[in-house]
């Protein structure tokens, strides 16, 4: 692993810490990359998976196996994909449900109701649709932090939780600065730049491959672990306006996320903290205070995204807490 090719990034709002920076390789051109080549159908990809697409109560949602359930959350700018390499072996100890969360992929992309709050309740009422008391949830990045607000807000629907390398904003996300100081790991740009209403829109539609790649690139420490086939997909996935609205709204409701997150207790609930190399001293320290039967464990060789990184440690993981 290249030390020197990443610093610290400290995610503010006890979100995570992951590795940023290094070289970011884009396409050439200056021209529509979100769809190049063919982008298989969400029912294709399940199917490949040994998996079914389906939609309910406003969520596109991909689910199969046997036994408790377990609800994946994905996050930005991803989908219910970035969980393929996982899904499969989890599948053969869980009744494994990947859902794209509102505003993502195939599911619904309203007006408003991007708060956590609101997303968690999304969630249960899908959970409640496919006919469960209670689910073990674990979520990463934007996922995190709605299977956060879930374990909270719905507790006697949540049996485990597993948080994946960012937690609930909170409300050191206002210390963040603009510019940081050189060596001192560098701005978190697109949380200021999601803020933004309308502009995105106008200049990522038919862009969003470049987006992709950025992070894709910046924050693994190899960046092969995100392959041609999930970048097309993610691509694919945000590269219309409306998607990259519904995106973006995520980060507008933090605000929102902060007050809620001031009048939250602690889980009650089994909490499991999976982190980067790079986040787990900062993310331990953060969640030891969020609930009452905490642990954190690092996923060696990883940035950010876990699951798709080390999957083989994430299956690991999930399996011994969950049993």
């Amino acid at each position: 692993m290249d030390i020197n090719r990443r610093r610290l990034l400290a995610l503010g709002a006890g979100a995570a810490a992951v590795a940023g920076a290094g070289g970011v390789a884009t396409p050439a051109a200056a021209v529509d990359t979100s769809s190049a080549g063919a982008v298989p159908s969400d029912a294709a990809l399940a199917r490949k998976l040994g998996l079914r697409s389906k939609y309910a109560k406003g969520q596109h949602y991909v689910i199969g196996g046997h036994g408790e359930p377990l609800v994946l959350l994905p996050g930005w700018p991803q989908t219910w994909w970035e969980f393929h390499k996982i899904l499969p072996a989890l599948a053969k100890r869980y009744t494994v449900i990947a859902v794209d969360l509102r505003g993502m992929g195939g599911s619904d992309k309203p007006a408003d109701g991007y708060d956590k709050k609101t997303m968690a309740r999304d969630v249960y009422e899908l959970v409640r649709h496919l006919g469960y008391d209670s689910v073990n949830i674990a979520g990463h990045d934007i996922g995190a932090m709605v299977a956060h607000s879930f374990a909270v807000n719905h507790r006697a629907a949540t049996r485990k939780v597993v948080l994946m390398d960012v937690g609930h904003p909170d409300e050191s996300l206002y210390q963040l600065p603009l510019l940081v100081k050189p060596g001192q790991g560098f701005s978190l740009w697109w949380f200021a730049f999601n803020q933004v209403q309308s502009l995105p829109e106008q200049l990522i539609a038919g862009r969003s491959r470049y987006v992709v790649d950025y992070f894709m690139n910046a924050f693994p420490p190899d960046p092969s672990m995100i392959d041609e086939l999930s970048r097309r997909v993610y691509a694919h996935a945000y590269s219309g306006p409306e998607a990259i609205r519904a995106g973006n709204a995520w980060y507008q409701a933090f605000h929102t996320d902060v007050v809620d997150f001031a009048g939250y207790d602690r889980i009650t609930a089994p909490f499991l903290g999976l982190t980067s190399e790079y986040s787990y001293d900062t993310m331990k320290a953060v969640w030891a205070n969020q609930g009452t039967d905490v642990r954190v464990h690092k996923v060696p060789g990883t940035g950010h995204f876990l699951a798709e990184e080390n999957p083989q440690s994430v299956i690991a993981e999930l399996t011994a807490f969950l049993g």
